[in-house]
């Protein structure tokens, strides 16, 4: 069972075509992509912006950044994840320590 309260916001494609056409086919095929991407983790995310990226060949990376928000590096990433192979995913998407720190560990007690 897939938890929805964990659910990333989804992104509103900012590009020309979907502000000028907000209810054409492009901006439709947008909204799609951020729909399915909010659904994703890190990982995936990262991955399915790689494949989109790369099935759109020269300016895939810097498109699929403007569609979907994610950083060009991001994407970047995902694309070279998927040509040299993937390791099986562990257990945690990251690394124990990782994120930010609790705010009574970084403020100093009153």
């Amino acid at each position: 069972m897939v938890d929805l309260t964990s659910r990333r916001r989804v992104y509103q494609c900012r590009c020309t075509i979907c502000e000028n056409h907000p209810n054409g086919e492009v901006a439709a095929d947008h909204a799609a992509i951020n729909r399915v991407m909010a659904m994703l983790d890190e990982r995936q995310r990262r991955l399915f912006a790689g494949l989109l990226a790369m099935r759109r060949g020269h300016g895939g990376i810097l498109r699929l950044s403007e569609i979907t928000g994610l950083s060009r590096t991001t994407i970047r990433r995902g694309m070279d994840e998927l040509r040299h192979g993937i390791e099986l995913p562990a257990r945690r998407l990251r690394q124990a320590g990782g994120g930010r720190k609790p705010v009574e560990k970084k403020s100093p007690a009153w």
